[in-house]
């Protein structure tokens, strides 16, 4: 079974589709062994505990300097001994020592096409604001290998999305997660357990 540690910020909806896809048999040869988050107050991390999955908090607020926050953040994601970590909205850029230490076997979506709107700066709803600034008429999200870079990692799976008259950034980054997130990222993951 391929060993998942899933890192998250927020709401946890990118997670909250790997365990519906592990669920219904969508993800199979895997499972999670831990959820970590860089913010206490993470609905993911409750979204965790409902499953019955350890999940911790490792904030940088805790530490004394950033170093130290990797060190913890390292330590707590080399315990649970993973064959994959997956970032599912982890606002937090990767240090390097943990890319070095997991080379190849860290993935993470990307609300948008890569290699538009990404890099540094482009998270959240800036990706989508972007995005309609830009005035696309496409966009979607990517599941990419996290190397040294901010998003520069090679390329898994990319799935596109109509962008729609009237969208709004909110309406836009919904649509992406239902339509491409909550889609390729469980796909990825399998992909990846069942060696396809």
């Amino acid at each position: 079974m391929l060993r998942l540690v899933v890192l998250v910020s927020g709401g946890g909806t990118n997670l909250q589709a790997i365990m519906d896809a592990i669920d219904a048999g969508r993800i199979t040869n895997a499972g999670i062994v831990s959820v970590i988050s860089n913010n206490p107050k993470a609905y993911a991390l409750e979204r965790a505990k409902a499953k019955g999955i350890p999940q911790q908090c490792i904030s940088p607020k805790d530490y004394e300097n950033r170093e130290a926050f990797h060190e913890a953040l390292l330590q707590a994601v080399t315990d649970a001994k993973p064959d994959l970590i997956v970032l599912a909205g982890f606002l937090v850029v990767i240090p390097e020592k943990m890319v070095a230490a997991f080379r190849g076997k860290i993935i993470n979506i990307h609300p948008s096409l890569i290699p538009s709107f990404c890099g540094e700066g482009y998270y959240g709803l800036k990706v989508h604001e972007a995005a309609l600034a830009r005035g696309v008429k496409v966009t979607g999200a990517t599941v990419h290998i996290v190397d040294e870079g901010t998003d520069t990692g090679p390329i898994l799976m990319q799935k596109a999305v109509e962008v729609q008259e009237g969208d709004t950034p909110e309406i836009l980054q919904r649509r992406v997660m239902e339509q491409a997130e909550w889609v390729i990222l469980p796909e990825a993951i399998n992909r990846i357990a069942n060696r396809e």
